[in-house]
């Protein structure tokens, strides 16, 4: 097991490092002077001259990047150019809200990707099999914000349960936190709930066909027994693989509903980062979620070895 999860951690690496040299060398080949913009129009040459030196920016291309990689392996992410502080003092408060975000949606899509899944699976070719084939497909078929956005008018501006924008932090009380995350999780787990269905109707199915289920039922066990010991942890396996491109995409596709919702996360902190070419945010962001990414991908190995003695003997 400790082999097992030595490789996995190796590899998880180039899946921190790939995406931030990427961006490094992006944000430095894309127009526009950080400098410039800081100071404004009316700045003149020597001012920006002056603050790109204080900024390193003046430096070659490749003497920056050394001086970037030197930072990263100490975990010096520098400081903003527009906030004029650390970075890791601004990173986790926008990547809290983001990470409550994913979670909120996360529960959301695996409480109605399985139990849809499951309710199918169980009634195939009966009326609510073919409802909940359709909604599924509908959920897939369905854009984020375009799905926000119905919330919003639903819920929002006709029924007035739910505020419109906003965010209130748990430290603001809980119904106070769920009011102004409900809607946006749901929004952003809609399309992930969706494509959990069908997977987990799928494996389920192909699951009950096994001779190890027949057994089981011939032997006289229960069918709550038959299908919560035996067919839904081997149905769970594919399910996990969702489970964990869910998360990847939540992490990483959350502008959008934050843009809609007006909540302070991370992906809206980098577009904003990214046009006034802040650097050091920029990185600093990219690294955390690159690191969530490989926590949670490092995770769903475990799950996937704990679920399935086979796979960390391999």
């Amino acid at each position: 097991m400790l082999t097992y999860l030595g490789r996995r951690f190796l590899l998880i690496l180039p899946t921190i490092f790939v995406p931030l040299i990427l961006v490094f060398l992006l944000l430095r080949l894309s127009p526009g002077d950080p400098a410039g913009m800081m100071l404004g129009d009316q700045a003149t040459a020597d001012q920006i001259a002056a603050l790109r030196t204080e900024l390193g920016l003046d430096q070659p291309i490749y003497v920056q990047f050394f001086i970037w990689l030197k930072d990263i392996v100490t975990l010096d992410l520098g400081q903003s150019i527009f906030f004029r502080e650390t970075v890791m003092k601004i990173i986790p408060e926008y990547a809290g809200v983001t990470i409550l975000l994913a979670l909120v949606a996360l529960s959301l899509t695996v409480v109605i990707g399985v139990t849809l899944g499951l309710i199918s699976a169980m009634n195939r070719n009966k009326p609510i099999d073919r409802g909940v084939i359709v909604g599924a497909v509908l959920g897939i078929s369905v854009p984020e914000f375009w799905f926000a956005l119905l919330l919003i008018f639903l819920f929002a501006v006709t029924l007035r349960w739910f505020p419109v924008a906003g965010y209130n932090p748990p430290s603001a009380g809980i119904v106070a936190f769920a009011a102004t995350i409900f809607l946006p999780a749901l929004a952003l787990g809609v399309r992930q709930s969706a494509l959990m269905t069908r997977m987990m109707r799928s494996s389920m199915l192909d699951v009950l066909n096994e001779p190890y289920i027949t057994t089981a039922r011939a032997q006289g066990l229960p069918e709550r027994k038959v299908i919560g010991s035996y067919a839904l942890r081997t149905a769970s396996i594919p399910v996990i693989t969702v489970v964990g491109l869910a998360a990847g995409h939540m992490l990483g596709g959350a502008v959008a509903i934050e843009i809609i919702f007006a909540l302070p996360g991370l992906g809206r902190m980098l577009v904003e980062a990214v046009a006034r070419r802040d650097y050091p945010l920029v990185e600093g962001g990219v690294l955390t979620i690159s690191l969530i990414l490989a926590v949670l991908n490092l995770a769903i190995d475990i799950v996937y070895a704990l679920l399935d003695p086979r796979i960390r003997y391999q």
